[in-house]
């Protein structure tokens, strides 16, 4: 390990492979794999589930199929499908065939049109119901594999005669907003395997489970970790993996390596936050369903220390939890670090995100502290767009990315040293510092987003948080004056996009307003966050006022003219008359209120981080106890009493939906929402550990 005197500090390349295989290809050693175990399980997916000899045979049957529709040698095929297991055969199929394989998200299909545009495919293999879904209407050629299926099946089984493959292997996707499509030669995907078969010694008894989505690098570069090394690939039957729906696999399926990201890891090895209180969580027990897990790894977003001492001290003793920084262009590998790496005891772990030393083959340059890798098959030194040191005892430390740095009057800022000096506040597990614009001056003024520990035991989630005043007292000393946050805004979780990388992009735009005369103490400093502009009360009394009778008035007429009689009050002493009718006003501008909810309120709603479902329940929910009491009213006006049938229609019409509608938002507003994860920009470098 050297110190470059101009260029900045230079970290060598990892140990040498000493496993080094003689294959020149990834799939050579699939290959060998299977001629080695044909009964051996390659992956496993249910009643989908295939041997490597089925995989194989189905590799081979659908690569023979590509090479009679006219593929040429090097073509890209893009793969457009859900189910996993069709994946994994179909990008086989496509190195068999010669070509570079490319796979496309199908689950959102905004994202995979994207992809498809930063292609030129030769052919796209997908099904009829993804088809619709990523068909732009360019004509592209297309196989469906469901439709073809039986002349597929019909194809040779042996291997075809493969032509001279092309330089490209496969070509593996950014995770942001805009994909950016990188193509990865068979030199560097074999070369990745390699590096990540030494640092992580897989077996061929080894079951990997990948969190990741299938068009990620992590599964789209990753499948070669189990499926070359004569290991068992765990993929879901149908539908993406769900929290549960992984830990539920881990359980029954034995599996031994996850691959996943910080979030992920936190939800399947930090259970506190599932029952707070509980006597599991305060003694950090390891959790009897990932018993079988001997290797965690984690990628695609900075993991800080502090939290990764405590995922270690979720797993069993022995078992391995690695952060890796591994970049899309370097087909998923760079660094790793692991906490037996560190020589002695570090003190503000919370502080400090380690990404280690060097994959094998990987070598890494830090001309003023950019981080430059060199890939694991050699070449030139990429560009990552990120940032670190060459600490004193030879790991790199991550100090963020180029591309977040803030520029302000006073020069310019890089938000992770202040987001890692808000960490040390005990009640704040994550923090995102941005620029807002004030919504008086225009002046950009600093947020912090602050979101609790995973395990933190506050109820409601986040609780906890301070404001900006106490965030201002801790920061003291700690950063200048300028880097402060101005601002608070509280969150139970911080947004990620679908690489498992926090999004900054996805961060509300609270409105700053000035507080007025003699809120500084409560309101936590100068400016606070608001989500509507300031106004006295008078005035909100003012316009509610307006509300209610315009409103009110509007549907007192209109009751009369589609229900003649339910609102006459020629029959009511005055005093009561009077109350009455100003029922019916507020019941009017309760239908009007429920209207405007109907077209704006689940918008609102979906800012509280539930799922879609439980969101669009509770949106319907609260709309219909707004709209239910104009029409409900004037029909129980007009029903006689011992008109049984009708009051019993009526009962049955407004007041049973009414109690349903309630329980639906006591569930929404008790419930807790999960973890919102959504896109970075485009910019070398997608993924750190």
């Amino acid at each position: 390990m050297t110190q470059g005197s101009t260029q900045g500090s230079t970290q060598e390349p990892g140990s040498d492979r000493s496993g080094r295989t003689t294959a020149d290809t990834a799939l050579r050693l699939f290959e060998q794999q299977a001629r080695d175990t044909p009964r051996g399980y390659a992956v496993i997916a249910g009643a989908d589930s295939l041997t490597y000899g089925q995989l194989d045979v189905r590799a081979n049957q659908l690569a023979h199929h590509l090479m009679a529709d006219g593929l040429p040698p090097g073509a890209v095929v893009a793969i457009g499908t859900a189910r996993r297991t069709e994946i994994v055969v179909a990008l086989l199929a496509v190195l068999k065939a010669g070509g570079a394989y490319a796979v496309i998200d199908v689950e959102v299909p905004l994202t995979g049109q994207r992809q498809l545009a930063a292609l030129t495919p030769y052919v796209l293999l997908t099904d009829a119901e993804h088809h619709a879904r990523l068909d732009d209407g360019s004509g592209l050629r297309v196989i469906r594999l469901g439709a073809e299926a039986a002349e597929i099946s019909g194809r040779p089984t042996e291997a075809p005669e493969r032509p001279e493959p092309g330089a490209t292997a496969a070509v593996l996707f950014t995770g942001a907003a805009y994909p950016r499509a990188v193509p990865v030669g068979h030199a560097r995907l074999l070369a990745a395997h390699e590096g990540w078969a030494e640092v992580i010694r897989p077996v061929p008894g080894d079951r990997h489970l990948i969190t990741h989505g299938p068009d990620l690098t992590p599964f789209a570069a990753g499948w070669t970790r189990a499926l070359c090394s004569g290991g068992a690939l765990v993929v879901p039957e149908r539908t993406p993996w769900t929290p549960e729906g992984i830990r539920r696999a881990v359980e029954s399926e034995q599996v031994s390596v996850v691959h996943t990201d910080p979030a992920g890891a936190t939800r399947l090895l930090v259970r506190a936050a599932e029952h707070p209180g509980s006597a599991a969580a305060r003694r950090r027990e390891s959790d009897p369903a990932l018993r079988s897990l001997r290797l965690v790894t984690v990628t695609g977003d900075r993991l800080f220390l502090d939290e990764q001492a405590a995922l270690q001290g979720r797993l069993r003793a022995g078992t391995r939890l690695l952060n890796v920084y591994g970049p899309t262009e370097t087909a998923g590998t760079g660094t790793w670090f692991e906490l037996s790496q560190l020589p002695g005891p570090l003190d503000d772990p919370e502080q400090l995100s380690l990404i280690g030393t060097p994959f094998p083959g990987c070598r890494v340059e830090l001309p003023g502290g950019q981080i430059r890798l060199t890939p694991p098959d050699g070449g030139d030194p990429i560009p990552t767009g990120d940032l670190a040191e060459l600490r004193p005892d030879g790991l790199l430390e991550f100090q963020g990315r180029i591309r977040d740095r803030i520029t302000t009057a006073d020069g310019t800022l890089d938000p992770h040293t202040v987001e890692a000096a808000i960490r040390s506040h005990p009640d704040i597990g994550a923090a995102l510092v941005a620029e807002v614009p004030d919504g008086r001056s225009g002046a950009r003024r600093l947020v912090a987003y602050l979101a609790p520990p995973a395990d933190a035991q506050a109820w409601p989630p986040a609780a906890d948080l301070p404001d900006s005043g106490r965030l201002r007292d801790h920061l003291a000393g700690k950063v200048q004056g300028v880097e402060t946050p101005q601002a608070v805004v509280r969150l139970r979780t911080l947004p990620r996009n679908r690489a498992g990388q926090e999004n900054r992009d996805a961060l509300a735009q609270p409105v700053l307003t000035k507080p007025g005369r003699g809120e500084g103490a409560s309101g936590g400093g100068k400016y606070a966050a608001a989500g509507l502009p300031s106004a006295d009360p008078f005035t909100l009394i003012a316009l509610c006022a307006g509300f209610v009778v315009f409103t009110g008035l509007f549907f007192f007429v209109l009751s009369k003219v589609i229900w003649p009689g339910a609102t006459d009050l020629d029959g009511v002493p005055g005093p009561w008359a009077f109350l009455f009718f100003v029922l019916y006003l507020f019941e009017g501008a309760a239908f009007a209120a429920g209207l405007l909810f109907l077209c704006a309120g689940r918008a609102l709603m979906r800012r509280h981080g539930h799922s879609q479902g439980t969101t669009t329940a509770a949106h319907l929910a609260v709309v219909y106890l707004l709209v239910a009491w104009w029409p409900q009213d004037n029909c129980y006006r007009l029903a006689a009493k011992q008109d049984w049938p009708v009051q019993a229609a009526l009962v049955y019409a407004f007041n049973i939906p009414l109690m349903i509608a309630a329980a639906v938002l006591a569930v929404y507003v008790t419930g807790t929402p999960p973890s919102p994860a959504d896109a970075d920009t485009d910019a070398p470098g997608s993924s750190v550990g």
